[in-house]
């Protein structure tokens, strides 16, 4: 009688998190528009943090996104504040939903252009002109290509340094994060989501998806071996699909150690 009962309470909880975790969740209807003149906001990306799935609004700033009551939709639009909202109970009641974004004001700085001043002659224009040791790798079905942490000395000493040294920073965030790391996957098939990462440069979807900062969206590709130009100029994409290259490589190393 003991052990069946002992089974029973650990079974539940395990049977309560797959029926969480099976819940495919409803198409919602909703529009998107800006606070101060309700005009309809076209191309405002909203990805389903819960269920990694993505879309985004068409000319009369409407969408339609699969989710369930209490998943966290996450709104980004250029020149908008980003937002999160929660799937209450009367999203599912009512037909359409209404969600106002606040415009914000840019300012963009002055950036000096310093040209490279070239003298004619081979020999010292030759140790004039910067040099960018990077390694790089295409993603397929993606156009250019970029450097790869992995193919740089020391970067799979890195990873492995992390499974034997608990205080290791990718230790700290791959070891103890393995539910968002997981997502990472489920990010890499969404097509909408690789489209909206492909244009995006300020890792705020990556954010909000991985509940990371962005110091340690940088740290993890520094502790990668990526140089300092690709975490300052690659897109969400390329980040997205760095990260994941390296958490996969934690992930052989950790069972080849245990």
């Amino acid at each position: 009688m003991k052990t069946r009962l002992f089974l029973l309470m650990f079974l539940f909880p395990l049977w309560l998190l797959a029926q969480e975790e099976e819940d495919p969740g409803v198409i919602i209807n909703g529009v998107v528009i800006n606070d101060v003149d309700e005009a309809e906001l076209e191309n405002v990306n909203i990805v389903n943090l819960n269920k990694v799935i993505g879309t985004t609004t068409d000319k009369e700033g409407a969408f339609k996104l699969r989710a369930s009551v209490n998943d966290t939709l996450y709104f980004s639009y250029l020149g908008f504040r980003s937002i999160r909202v929660r799937v209450t109970n009367d999203w599912l009641k009512y037909d359409y939903i209404k969600v106002k974004m606040t415009e914000l004001g840019i300012a963009l700085e002055e950036v000096v252009v310093k040209p490279v001043q070239l003298t004619g002659y081979v020999e010292v224009d030759a140790k004039i002109i910067p040099i960018y040791d990077n390694y790089r790798y295409r993603i397929a079905g993606f156009g250019g290509g970029y450097e790869g942490g992995k193919q740089q000395p020391g970067a799979v000493t890195k990873v492995l340094s992390a499974l034997f040294n608990p205080a290791d920073f990718l230790y700290n965030v791959f070891g103890k994060r393995p539910k968002q790391m997981r997502k990472l996957k489920q990010m890499k098939r969404d097509d909408e989501i690789r489209n909206l990462l492909q244009s995006k440069f300020d890792r705020e979807t990556l954010m909000a998806v991985l509940q990371l900062e962005r110091t340690d969206i940088d740290e993890i590709l520094n502790n990668c071996s990526y140089s300092e130009e690709f975490i300052k100029t690659a897109n969400d994409l390329q980040i997205l699909d760095a990260i994941s290259e390296c958490y996969e490589e934690y992930r052989i190393l950790n069972r080849e150690k245990k």
